[in-house]
């Protein structure tokens, strides 16, 4: 439900939520715990204008005061698209992906006697032997992945995965090779590592994810390293 919130609804109870919690944590000094914040912010954010008897707004505040606390315990991944959304942008990409490379086919469907002359044809056949496409998907190698970070160095970084590799790891193996300063690691800190492209349009990689996963469900993404939004 959240992540079908419009954007600007959806930052915006971000933002109330970190400074709740904000709020919270100095409960030694402010007295406000999880369930006062709770209680006092429930009728502003949840709230009907249908009339209910006393017995009934009191379940409905009592509800609500429930509500926000479940929000404030879990909203680290209130912010983190669940995992069966993701599967289901990359099948509707992956249809997309395949109705484009359909398409020019339908149109060569008047040519097709030429084309088949033409593949049946020896010299045809040794020039598709040489395609420079073919060459390069044979020269890739399997679970590397080359990782951009336009905002931190010009130059790329190669990576041979494993089962065990996460996105951190990768940030880590990055600030190593890249860092020449304490400057330049605190900028790092900021920085998380997207999926760019191929069967999904842009996603944030949670510290922990396992890449070669990934890599096997998304072989043709890009990898970029660059800040992560936040307030």
């Amino acid at each position: 439900m959240v992540m079908a919130l419009p954007d600007a609804n959806r930052d915006t109870a971000q933002a109330l939520l970190t400074f709740f919690n904000k709020v919270v944590a100095n409960e030694s000094k402010n007295r406000m715990s999880i369930w006062n914040i709770s209680t006092v912010m429930a009728p502003n954010l949840f709230f009907s204008r249908s009339k209910h008897s006393d017995y009934e707004e009191l379940r409905l505040a009592n509800t609500a005061a429930h509500i926000i606390c479940l929000m404030l315990n879990y909203q680290e991944i209130l912010w983190k698209v669940p995992s069966f959304l993701i599967n289901q942008v990359r099948r509707m990409n992956e249809a997309t992906m395949l109705l484009k490379k359909q398409l020019p086919s339908v149109k060569k469907l008047l040519r097709r006697k030429t084309i088949e002359r033409e593949v049946i044809s020896p010299k045809t056949s040794k020039v598709l032997q040489k395609s420079p496409s073919l060459r390069r998907m044979s020269d890739v190698p399997e679970g590397v992945i080359r990782v951009h970070a336009p905002r931190l160095s010009k130059v790329s970084m190669a990576i041979q995965l494993n089962s065990q590799t996460k996105a951190k790891d990768i940030l880590a193996k990055f600030q190593y090779e890249n860092s020449h300063g304490s400057s330049e690691c605190i900028k790092i800190q900021n920085q998380r590592l997207y999926e760019i492209g191929g069967n999904i349009g842009q996603h944030c990689l949670d510290p922990d994810a396992y890449i070669l996963d990934i890599y096997h469900v998304n072989p043709q993404a890009e990898w970029v390293i660059k800040p992560q939004s936040s307030f």
